[in-house]
């Protein structure tokens, strides 16, 4: 049983893109579900942070799923499983935040959990920076998740500087 599990973390894996490893065979890998969102760009356009975030959650849950699923070397797990474990925290505290935010004591307990919202947001697309850099997302999947998070930066960001100003009058 050593002997197999040795054998499939040492199978070399052939990939156009230079820049991206694949760490398993496509069949080895089980997940079923789908990394795309919930809801369309369309559907996007209209949402409110809350459901935006909720969306980007559920993804960044799914994506965690997909990349410890099938034979990863000792290495690549234990890289995985670090930087997915801070991507699933940060990334599912944006809508907590924001839930926690639809009924503040008052502008300022708006603002502070507004305000940690948008700095789990930032950290989220560190982590995702991170992981695409180094292989573990292709192109495709970064480019599209990343930009939900851009997203939800933007309205945090928005949201914030209108509050900061509606208590500093």
């Amino acid at each position: 049983m050593e002997e197999n599990r040795t054998k499939s973390y040492n199978r070399k894996q052939k990939s156009g893109n230079p820049n991206y490893r694949k760490f398993v065979d496509p069949e080895v890998r089980k997940f079923e579900g789908e990394l795309r969102p919930l809801m369309t760009e369309e559907e996007k356009k209209d949402a409110q942070v809350l459901e935006l975030s909720y969306d980007f959650s559920c993804r960044i849950i799914r994506l965690y799923k997909y990349l410890n699923e099938g034979k990863l070397s000792k290495a690549d797990r234990d890289i995985i499983d670090a930087l997915g474990r801070q991507l699933v925290r940060s990334a599912t505290s944006i809508n907590a935040n924001m839930n926690e935010a639809q009924h503040p004591q008052s502008d300022a307990d708006f603002l502070s959990k507004a305000t940690i919202a948008l700095k789990e947001s930032r950290e989220s697309e560190t982590w995702l920076h991170m992981l695409s850099d180094n292989g573990y997302l292709d192109q495709r999947m970064s480019e599209s998740i990343l930009h939900d998070c851009e997203r939800i930066n933007k309205i945090l960001i928005t949201i914030t500087a209108k509050v900061k100003k509606r208590l500093n009058s």
